[in-house]
């Protein structure tokens, strides 16, 4: 049985993965999924650390695999305040940059690196993270905010849309669904579409855990992302096996406790998605698709080990991926 193929009246299934994972998980890869997005890969510091210096092979390599084995790509991500390299913002006297320059360094990155993979990917990642967790704060302080203003947002999706305009065009972001964060997303995207800024679709990163967030406040989220006609992708899920405040180490294997709720949380998940698959068009894993490859091992506990996915350490199927493969 193949998880794809089990969800192809659903969604695409997809996976983050890297050069080295398209390797050590070549096998699982190949039969379980039919989208790929780069885990890092294709992030402004890895792609263009310094300017005009573009960095394409570790791109093209998740690219090319993808192709060779007749996946479909998503793109991620374009513009971020993480993984931005310095000299984006800065002149050669390390003085911060007007707007216009911004703008056109941008554009520039933007232009760039969709005309490469114009005919590899079909959807990106446009803007990530840009909303605030904290209260009373809409937009994330980054050196976008202090330079360009909230304009830098609207112009990453215009830039992304002149460079594809088949490209299906994202904001990606986490804590999706808890409710304060959820309302500001809204109100972000809306004020997009209200200015006919060309975005279709919220990506839900879903890093979740065993507890939290609620399966109510997931579909909440779903419900009011919905309701603005965009596309939604889950973008990032996994599932850790700690809730936020569990900050053990000592844990050598999972607890057969936290994989029947694991196993039952992602059942209750998947049926949920499944009852929104006319909004939902792909659910992605994130950083790999077995426990022998995580970004939560160390994250944000160091020295903790983490199994997040439907298969183990060894490759081998858990509890949950025959729960999520269950028909009904």
């Amino acid at each position: 049985m193949q998880l794809y193929k089990v969800m192809k009246d659903y969604f695409k299934i997809g996976a983050a993965v890297n050069p080295m994972t398209i390797k050590s998980q070549e096998s699982l890869i190949k039969k379980h999924f039919n989208s790929l997005t780069a885990e890092n890969e294709m992030k402004f510091s890895h792609i263009q650390p310094s300017e005009r210096n573009f960095t394409f092979d570790s791109a093209d390599q998740v690219v090319t695999f993808a192709e060779q084995n007749k996946k479909v790509v998503r793109g991620h991500t374009l513009v971020w305040h993480n993984q931005t390299p310095d000299w984006v913002f800065h002149d050669k006297d390390g003085g911060l940059i007007d707007r216009d320059t911004l703008f056109n360094r941008m554009k520039n990155h933007i232009d760039t690196v969709i005309n490469r993979y114009k005919d590899n990917i079909y959807a990106w990642d446009v803007v990530n993270e840009a909303v605030s967790d904290k209260d009373g704060e809409f937009i994330r302080p980054s050196k976008w905010l202090d330079i360009a203003g909230e304009k830098f947002i609207e112009k990453a999706f215009q830039f992304a849309h002149e460079a594809d305009p088949k490209a299906k065009l994202f904001y990606n972001d986490y804590n999706e669904s808890v409710p304060s964060k959820r309302e500001k997303i809204v109100r972000l995207v809306k004020s997009l579409k209200e200015k006919d800024v060309p975005i279709h679709g919220i990506g839900l990163q879903a890093h979740w855990n065993l507890h939290s967030p609620s399966l109510e406040h997931i579909k909440r989220a779903i419900e009011s992302y919905a309701s603005l006609d965009v596309q939604l992708h889950i973008t990032e899920l996994d599932l850790s096996v700690f809730d936020h405040h569990d900050s053990r180490t000592d844990l050598k294997q999972p607890t057969e406790q936290m994989m029947q709720l694991q196993a039952e949380r992602y059942y209750q998940i998947f049926q949920l998605f499944k009852e929104y698959k006319d909004y939902i068009d792909s659910v992605t894993f994130w950083g790999g698709v077995a426990d022998d490859y995580t970004w939560l091992d160390n994250f944000p506990v160091r020295g903790r080990k983490n199994w997040p996915f439907l298969f183990d350490t060894n490759h081998q199927p858990k509890q949950a991926f025959w729960r999520v493969m269950e028909k009904n």
